[in-house]
């Protein structure tokens, strides 16, 4: 009996899994921690070896892109079909420190398998995560019979993502014309959990800042001047305090201006997630939810803005008493933006905050960081619906939708090529990133090669549903 594309797909991955996983072990090898400058030449050499194996996997074009800092690596495989859309990869080479000292079981460069999970250091952040596509592009191949695939597939396998990705939009823009695309495709991220099958539709974007006060120009005597003089660290303590109102909303005027709220249709499969709240305290190491009134747990966490303090500090420090006025308090903020937020506003109403809080004889101070933009795909987006199909098809059981609570370049692929971001990615939470032992479950990483080989001829089928 003759195989249906799907059981080809399944048998093609099958007879090569063993020369696949053969490979990714020889990568993750290669130590390549972007945050370490004694490693820089181990970064080149994990960008060298991954274009390397992406011509051997069929890529016509795979070349080392270089920047300020660590290379990245670009690739593109044009489709034979010239009305087939364009998709960009994006994912990352570079990864967290780790040493044996830290708690690992065993070398965190030297990949071992146990119990079908694979452990090492970017065995899932994210080498795993990229690697899985250049067998997914392969058994797409095989199981069509075509000679390139579907879509016009491109990759940008960026280099410094550990590192805060300092370069990466500098790099996007210098190649916008190159990286152009109708759609792009993130592996960095993961799923609920290995029963529960999800795709992120978006993530939060990012803003921080640190303020620093002023008062006397040197500390002074607090029973000399105590009560008469404005005080930088009990300032920097109030304006921590106006942060939020008693419902714990931002209290900043103008912080929600432009915020697109989830529909109750999000809202309804957010609910429909086995979300364990004890749990989930127990993992963040807390004893009690907080947060702004009239939303969940996980509609606060990924689609809600929030204004945290980082760090607070001024005055004296160490043991004892020394009864003095300080001189200069700090306060370090993080900003946490959802979709229709713009970072530049953000900055703007949040100095404007700043001075109207602060009382005279205090100056301050405001220096923001780079700033990262959210980014969300619509539920009813064309493209996305394909992933949610290859998904299920390589899973066998509905998709569900996740948003993720942290930040990321994303946005800045979404921003500069004017494109979709959709996110495939089959972590999951207990893969322990940037963690010791951090690991990948085989039969996960696997499932992510099956969709990507779904995912390719879904997309181009289906292109005219995106005009």
């Amino acid at each position: 009996m003759s195989e249906t594309p799907d059981s080809a797909v399944r048998t093609y991955i099958d007879s090569h899994r063993a020369a696949f996983l053969d490979d990714l072990a020889e990568w993750l090898r290669i130590p390549s921690v972007s945050a370490q400058p004694e490693r820089a030449a181990d970064v080149r050499r994990s960008a060298d070896w991954l274009a390397a194996k992406l011509q051997e996997t069929g890529f016509p074009t795979a070349e080392v892109w270089p920047t300020a800092g660590a290379p990245a690596v670009f690739a593109e495989w044009p489709s034979d079909d010239p009305q087939a859309p364009t998709v960009l990869v994006y994912g990352h080479h570079d990864v967290q420190p780790a040493g044996r000292e830290d708690g690992w079981d065993s070398d965190p460069f030297e990949p071992v398998i146990r119990d079908g999970r694979l452990y090492a250091r970017g065995a899932a952040d994210d080498k795993g995560q990229v690697f899985f596509h250049t067998l997914g592009v392969r058994a797409h191949l095989a199981a069509t019979g075509r000679t390139t695939p579907a879509v016009h597939l491109k990759l940008l396998i960026e280099g410094e993502e550990e590192s805060g990705s300092p370069n990466f939009r500098t790099l996007v823009e210098q190649h916008a014309d190159r990286l152009a695309a109708d759609a792009v495709i993130v592996s960095d991220t993961g799923m609920w959990s290995a029963d529960t099958p999800t795709v992120c539709t978006g993530m939060r974007g990012l803003a921080e800042c640190e303020i620093t006060l002023y008062g006397p120009e040197q500390d002074i005597h607090s029973g000399s001047f105590g009560g008469a003089v404005p005080n930088p660290a009990t300032a920097a303590a109030r304006l921590v305090a106006a942060l939020h109102d008693e419902h714990a909303r931002v209290a900043i005027p103008g912080f929600y201006d432009g915020v697109v709220d989830l529909t109750d249709r999000e809202r309804e499969l957010f609910a429909e997630l086995p979300f364990d709240e004890e749990q989930w305290l127990r993992t963040a190491r807390s004893t009690a939810t907080y947060g702004e009134a009239g939303h969940t747990t996980l509609e606060r966490i990924w689609a809600r803005p929030t204004a945290e303090v980082n760090g607070i500090g001024g005055g004296y420090q160490g043991p004892g008493s020394k009864t003095i006025i300080p001189s200069s308090a700090m306060v370090k903020l993080s900003f946490r933006l959802v979709a229709g937020q713009d970072p530049d506003h953000i900055e703007k109403v949040v100095r404007a905050w700043a001075a109207d809080a602060l009382p005279a004889g205090i100056r301050h101070e405001i220096t923001f960081g780079s700033a990262t933009r959210p980014c969300l795909t619509p539920l009813d987006h064309p493209a996305l619906q394909s992933v949610v199909r290859a998904m299920g098809r390589a899973f066998q059981q509905p998709v569900r939708f996740t948003r993720e609570g942290g930040s990321g370049p994303a946005a800045d692929l979404q921003e500069v090529l004017g494109a979709p971001v959709l996110f495939l990615g089959i972590s999951i939470p207990s893969d322990g990133w940037h963690a010791p032992n951090e690991k990948v479950e085989l039969d996960l990483l696997l499932k992510g090669v099956e969709t990507a080989a779904y995912l390719w001829d879904d997309l181009g089928e289906n292109r005219h549903d995106a005009d």
